[in-house]
C-alpha cells in the first residue's frame, strides 16, 4: 500500500478546509484533494471523536477488505493510498469521483435520469455487489444505500465505503472472529432479519439492494416522514397488493410504453429482493443475470413498416377498449423468462409483439 507523506495531503485540502469537503458521515469526512504532479484524488479522514479515540478499525477494515477485491472491477471504487497524521490517525486516499452520488442525482438534480439510465445503474450497482459475494471469501458490505454509489467522469457507478463490510470465512472459528461485532447498517436499507451477528448472510446485501432498485425507480427517499407509509418498502408494497404497480415509477420522467415490461420485470426483482423470508431472496448472480436477459432496446422498424404505424395505433386502441371489457389482466413477460418473473398488470399494458402479430392477423 502507497503510503503519502500527511504533510503533502494537507497541502492538497488546504490543511482540510471546509471548502474542500465534499462528504460525511457518522464516521469521517471525505476532502477533494489536488497532489503536487496535479492528480486529483478523495481523502477520508475520521470523524473527530474517532481520532480522540485513535480507533483506526474502520479504515483499516476498508484497506484490508478493498486490498483482498479483484483489481480489475470497474464498479467498485479503488484505494491509492494511505498517510497518518503525527497522533497515528489514519487517512486514505481514494479515486475522486466528480459527478456526486446516485442520492444526489435521484433527489437533489432537476433532470433526474432516463429510463434506460437507471437500468444501467442498477446493472452496475449489482454487478459491484456480485464481484463482493464472489469473491473467496466472501464480502458482505452491509451498508449498500444510494449514498455510498459515486458516479465517476463517464457516469458509470461505483460503489464505495467499505467500512462496515465483513469477510465471512468457511472456516467456523474465523467466522466467529469476523462478526463479533453487532448488526450494523443505514435505517431504511439494513436487512430487518438481520438482527444478531449470527444472521449475517449475502442476503443482507441483496436486502438493502433491493431497496436501492425501489428507489431508483420511484425517485423516493427510503424513508420520508411525510410519506404513508414512511418506509419505501411498505409503501411500494403497498401499491404492489394494490395492483398499482405503475404508480411505484417516478411520474417526472415519461415511462415509454416498450420500456413498461422491463420496468415492471425490475420491479418484481426488486420485491422479491426485500421479501421478509431471506430464503426467497434471489442471489446477486441471478440478479444481475435475470436483469441482463431481460433488456430491452427501443424497437427500430425498417422505412416501409412506417405506413402500418396508424393501423398498429388504431388496434392499439381496439384492444385497449376490448380488453377492458374481456379480460381481467395481462401477464407480461420478458422474452428470455418466459416461465419465471412474471408480473401482472391491467390488461391495456400490452407488448408491442401482440399488437403487430394482430397486425398481421387482420
Amino acid at each position: 500500500m502507497y503510503e503519502f507523506r500527511y504533510q503533502e495531503l494537507e497541502a492538497a485540502t488546504q490543511n482540510f478546509s471546509a471548502t474542500n469537503l465534499i462528504g460525511k458521515g457518522s464516521h469521517g469526512s471525505v476532502y477533494k484533494g489536488v497532489l503536487s504532479d496535479g492528480r486529483i484524488v478523495a481523502i477520508k479522514k475520521q470523524s473527530l471523536g474517532l481520532q480522540k479515540l485513535q480507533d483506526n478499525s474502520k479504515l483499516d477494515n476498508e484497506v484490508r477488505i478493498l486490498s483482498t477485491l479483484p483489481k480489475s472491477s470497474s464498479n467498485l471504487i479503488n484505494i491509492l493510498g494511505m498517510s497518518h497524521d503525527s497522533f497515528g490517525n489514519k487517512v486514505l486516499v481514494m479515486e475522486y469521483l466528480p459527478n456526486g452520488t446516485l442520492h444526489d442525482l435521484l433527489h437533489f438534480t432537476p433532470t433526474p435520469p432516463t429510463w434506460p439510465k437507471r437500468i444501467e445503474i442498477a446493472i452496475q450497482i449489482a454487478r459491484a455487489v456480485q464481484v463482493l459475494h464472489d469473491t473467496k471469501p466472501l464480502v458482505i458490505h452491509r451498508d449498500i444505500k444510494t449514498s455510498n454509489i459515486l458516479f465517476d467522469a463517464l457516469w458509470d457507478a461505483k460503489l464505495a465505503d467499505f467500512g462496515l463490510a465483513i469477510q465471512m470465512f468457511s472456516d467456523q472459528s474465523s467466522q466467529r472472529v469476523n462478526s463479533v461485532s453487532r448488526p450494523a447498517g443505514t435505517i431504511g436499507y439494513l436487512d430487518p432479519c438481520y438482527t444478531s451477528p449470527n444472521k449475517l448472510s449475502s442476503k443482507n446485501d441483496v436486502f438493502s439492494f433491493g431497496v436501492v432498485l425501489l428507489e431508483i425507480i420511484s425517485c423516493t427517499k427510503a424513508i420520508d416522514v411525510t410519506r404513508v407509509p414512511a418506509t419505501i418498502v411498505h409503501w411500494a408494497t403497498l401499491l404492489i397488493k394494490e395492483n398499482r404497480v405503475l404508480e411505484i415509477c417516478d411520474k417526472r420522467v415519461t415511462l415509454p410504453r416498450y420500456m413498461e415490461p422491463m420496468i415492471l420485470h425490475v420491479v418484481n426483482i426488486a420485491l422479491r429482493c426485500i421479501s421478509a423470508k431471506p430464503y426467497n431472496r434471489p442471489t446477486i448472480s441471478e440478479i444481475v443475470t435475470d436483469i441482463q436477459n431481460c433488456l430491452v432496446e427501443p424497437t427500430r422498424f425498417p422505412i416501409w413498416m412506417t405506413s402500418f404505424f396508424p393501423g398498429i395505433i388504431f388496434l392499439l386502441k381496439k384492444r385497449r377498449k376490448i380488453g377492458t371489457k374481456r379480460y381481467k389482466t395481462t401477464t407480461i413477460v420478458c422474452a428470455a423468462h418466459e416461465a419465471n418473473n412474471q408480473v401482472d398488470i391491467s390488461s391495456k399494458k400490452l407488448l408491442l409483439r401482440e399488437i403487430l402479430a394482430d397486425a398481421t392477423l387482420s
